[in-house]
């Protein structure tokens, strides 16, 4: 197996109990202090990562904007992730919809990177939003005669 692979199945296994766990501290206590609590934890985490591995003394300007951008744009995807969650929003719906980000990034990809798609993946495409529209529909209310 891959090394990418085995790397991506990790952060799906790890990303999908982040769901639950963003659920259950919501369920008790604000959006806003579950994201606090969320960032302390990636600050321990980033000094982690700093003590192991030498930051580059020579980085480019544009490679630091879009570092500091992609942390920042993750930072408030988090936030509002977990705000639908304290908003009523089930876990199960919610993080699905959330997981679909990837396909922002596919049509990023191919109007910026200039990235093509076989059929296949087009189709992968495809079936990702016929499922957010099927996940997002609510049952309809039952009314008493």
């Amino acid at each position: 197996m891959h090394a990418w692979l085995s790397l991506a199945i990790v952060a799906l296994v790890l990303w999908g109990i982040t769901g639950v766990t963003k659920k259950l501290s919501t369920n008790r206590i604000s959006s806003e202090r579950s994201f606090l609590w969320f960032c302390w934890a990636m600050v321990a985490l980033s000094g982690i990562v700093l003590l192991l591995v030498r930051p580059h003394s020579a980085l480019g300007t544009v490679v630091v904007i879009c570092s500091v951008a992609g942390g920042a744009l993750n930072g408030l995807g988090a936030w509002t992730s977990f705000r639908a969650l304290e908003s009523g929003g089930k876990a199960s719906i919610v993080i699905s919809l959330i997981s679909l980000y990837p396909l922002l990034t596919v049509v990023l990809a191919v109007l910026l990177l200039h990235e093509h798609l076989t059929p296949m993946q087009s189709a992968g495409v495809a079936t990702a939003i016929a499922a957010a529209i099927l996940l997002s529909l609510e049952p309809a209310s039952k009314t008493e005669p």
